[in-house]
């Protein structure tokens, strides 16, 4: 690292710490960043805290012996988890460098100037601490069920993303620095949706920086307080990789129609049920279509349109429905058209049928059915720094 210490470090940088009842961790992560971050870099620090503790006040006091200023951002309703509070923190900062960092003393603050200056000289857009970068450690990672899960979750990120992640040995690091101008330029931060606390991925993937460096540190053991890595969290990852892959039209097509082969399942169970029963098979087939439509209706809402769910639940489901019934409907007389019309054989003409019909209810269902939503935020300056630099 002798190298990079010698690089002219910009003027300022904004830590970002997205924190969730971790009132144990301020008071030391604070010390810690004044003893090695202002001598090197000019900077402040931003808290975007989805507490239910006292960490906000804890924050306020441990904030009136910092010679920078410090600030929180108090989100009542924790959009996007742990990734979302520091897309807020990114809205917020006004300096050339953004360092997001853990609040539990796991990333090491002395590392902060070292992430900026490994930028300045390479000219990176992002600059990633890694613990898989020769030189660095994952020692923090308690147990052999963590190790296990880290390494899977790596590999599989890196396996859907190669190009997007080329270049960053750990996709799943909590611990970056990145140019400001890579998330502001033409409002790509109000592109960014992320969920769950791995925002690293979901910078790379839609920010899609020009230059990328690695930083080696090693994972510390946690200062104070519990692991916010749950079965829970592990299952919001997973949603969000789907999230990401599917974000551009092709892809969300190409899931739209796995989730759509899926829902054969439910349909034709529900389809034995009804004629089982004594059912005639006319109306037991429209009324199992419906069990497939729900299926495929609550699997889209998970998977494929988390970010555009807007009204009522019911709502978008009748207009989910009326679609998918309406492709039942058109199927019939179009096949009809082309059999008649066009003397295409039986089986084409079907296929036919059922690729326009299918391309029309995806058109349809992101057309009719969803729409994006929006957040915001509040903000106060909690420590004397902030309130001379606003005199």
């Amino acid at each position: 690292m002798d190298d990079l210490t010698a690089v002219p470090e910009p003027g300022a940088v904004t830590v970002i710490v997205p924190s969730f009842n971790e009132s144990g961790n301020v008071r030391e992560l604070l010390h810690r960043i004044t003893e090695s971050v202002p001598s090197r870099v000019p900077c402040e620090v931003i808290f975007v805290d989805d507490s239910t503790d006292d960490t906000p006040d804890v924050v306020a006091k441990a904030a009136q012996d910092c010679p920078f200023p410090v600030s929180v951002i108090h989100r009542e309703v924790p959009v996007g988890g742990l990734g979302g509070a520091v897309v807020e923190g990114i809205k917020a900062a006004a300096s050339e460098w953004i360092v997001v960092m853990d609040a539990d003393l796991q990333h090491p603050p002395s590392l902060v100037p070292e992430l900026i200056a490994a930028g300045e000289s390479t000219g990176a857009d992002l600059v990633v601490a890694s613990r898989y970068a020769k030189g660095g450690s994952r020692a923090g990672l308690a147990g052999g069920y963590r190790v296990a899960v880290s390494r899977a979750s790596t590999w599989l990120t890196k396996a859907l993303f190669p190009r997007a992640l080329r270049g960053i040995s750990d996709p799943m690091s909590g611990f970056f620095a990145l140019r400001r101008s890579l998330v502001v330029a033409e409002g790509m931060a109000q592109e960014l949706r992320p969920l769950g606390y791995k925002i690293l991925m979901e910078l790379a993937v839609r920010c899609e920086p020009q230059k990328v460096a690695e930083v080696p540190f090693t994972f510390q053991d946690r200062f104070a307080g519990e692991s916010k890595s749950t079965a829970r969290e592990g299952l919001r990852f997973l949603r969000h990789l789907v999230e990401l892959r599917t974000a551009r039209p092709l892809w969300r097509m190409l899931a739209f129609g796995l989730i759509g082969l899926t829902g054969f399942a439910p349909n034709l169970l529900a389809l034995y049920g009804l004629t089982a029963a004594g059912m005639h098979y006319l109306p037991a087939e429209i009324v199992a279509n419906q069990f497939g439509v729900a299926w495929n209706f609550l699997l889209i809402e998970v998977l494929l349109f988390r970010t555009r769910r807007h009204g009522r639940t019911a709502s978008r489901l009748a207009r989910f429905a009326l679609l998918a019934n309406a492709d039942l409907v058109l199927r019939i007389p179009l096949i009809a058209l082309l059999v008649g019309t066009w003397e295409m054989d039986v089986l084409p003409a079907t296929t036919v049928a059922l690729l326009l019909t299918f391309v029309l209810r995806f058109a349809g269902t992101e057309a009719l059915v969803y729409t994006r939503k929006r957040t915001g935020y509040t903000r106060k300056r909690t420590n004397r720094a902030a309130r001379q630099g606003e005199q």
